[in-house]
């Protein structure tokens, strides 16, 4: 009896050890395989990444246009102050220095208002800024008030710039010549890059 016992014994170890082999042998074969599964599920969210590029920002013109959009939509009777004159945009540190960034920002806006039903009356000034300061607000000038009683105009349009780190902040709007009376007004923001500073290197005024 103990001999048939101990013959048992060993056939169920024998059993018990083979059904583990062949488990573990059924593990080993398994693992590479989920092993492989998520490689592969990995390089495929990898290659359907949805990344786009980012969209290219927009430029001073398309800004300045937006700007004037936004204007007349505020106030749609914006446009019954014509004819319109348009003064050279100042640096907000320093309100008798203006730049090319200046300059060419008035040009646009002046012309994208045009497009929105502005009348606007071409008339420049050299040496001359046209608007000053008083009490830490911007005034029309003397001189202003005087060319736009000369031209007719029922409105200015002027602005200022500020210089951040990245940014270029731009501050625009339209007042009525006689009390100097914000009939719209707009700002945005323009990147700095090699051609922004560029623009902003040829101070002076007209």
């Amino acid at each position: 009896m103990s001999s048939s016992n101990t013959v048992f014994s060993s056939n169920a170890t024998f059993l018990s050890f083979t059904v583990y082999c062949r488990s573990l042998v059924r593990k080993t074969c398994f693992l590479p395989l989920v092993l492989m599964a998520l490689t592969l599920a990995g390089c495929g969210t990898f290659g359907n990444t949805n990344t786009q590029p980012a969209e290219p920002e927009p430029d001073l013109s398309e800004l300045a246009h937006a700007a004037a959009s936004q204007m007349v939509a505020n106030n749609p009777d914006i446009t019954r102050y014509s004819p319109m004159i348009a003064a050279t945009f100042v640096s907000i540190d320093n309100l008798s220095q203006s730049s090319t960034f200046g300059r060419i920002s008035s040009e646009l806006m002046a012309s994208a208002l045009a497009r929105e039903g502005m009348q606007v009356r071409e008339v420049k000034m050299r040496d001359s800024m046209f608007i000053e300061e008083s009490v830490g607000e911007l005034i029309l000038s003397r001189q202003v008030q005087r060319l736009s009683a000369q031209h007719d105009a029922r409105s200015i349009l002027m602005g200022t710039y500020a210089q951040g780190q990245d940014y270029l902040y731009v501050s625009a709007r339209v007042v009525r010549t006689g009390d100097a009376m914000v009939l719209g007004s707009a700002d945005f923001r323009v990147r700095l890059n090699n051609n922004t500073r560029s623009l902003l290197e040829g101070q002076g005024g007209w």
